[in-house]
């Protein structure tokens, strides 16, 4: 989360001139594809359940959503949402795994080559916003950054991984087009 996956996958679809696919915002239409229910999702965040919780709930969602993506946009810059690529389910990952097999250019981008500077990097940017955006910050988003980054299913899903570091994100498109030999 907070890496500039919707920014940079925006200013990469301008210069190739494809459309770009933001998977989190075509996600509720896939996940009621297969039973989606947000009440089941209100009940979570109203008892005393954490955010955790919630995150387990959306996972078989995920996946079916990045498999169905893929089905219905066949050329395009995708971006992931921070979680549809990470799973723990052994079954959930082969399927994301299978659906992404047949792409060149499955890109993973990270603040910095080391896991401890990316987290502290991307937990900066998420806390930043959060409290511009709510007043504060649930901590399990913290943890939910740190699984995302050392989480093995992003580097195994990865064909190439773009380290950002300071770059702008026009510096980190152009690093990314001469990756994929545009």
């Amino acid at each position: 989360m907070s890496v500039g996956k919707s920014t940079i996958a925006e200013i990469l679809a301008a210069q190739l001139a494809l459309p770009r696919i933001p998977l989190d915002d075509l996600r509720w239409d896939y996940y009621a594809e297969i039973g989606y229910d947000q009440t089941v999702v209100e009940d979570l965040m109203q008892g005393n359940t954490s955010l955790q919780a919630v995150v387990e709930y959306w996972k078989p969602f995920e996946a079916h959503a990045v498999e169905r993506v893929l089905q219905d946009h066949d050329h395009g810059v995708l971006d992931f949402g921070g979680g549809h690529s990470v799973h723990a389910d052994e079954a959930l990952f082969a399927r994301v795994q299978a659906a992404l097999k047949p792409y060149p250019n499955v890109i993973l981008l990270l603040p910095s080559p080391e896991a401890e500077a990316s987290i502290n990097i991307l937990n900066a940017r998420v806390q930043k916003g959060m409290l511009a955006e709510f007043g504060d910050v649930d901590p399990y988003l913290y943890e939910l950054n740190r699984h995302f980054v050392t989480h093995p299913s992003n580097q195994t899903l990865a064909k190439q991984i773009v380290y950002t570091n300071d770059d702008s994100p026009e510096t980190t498109v152009n690093t990314i087009l001469a990756l994929i030999g545009r």
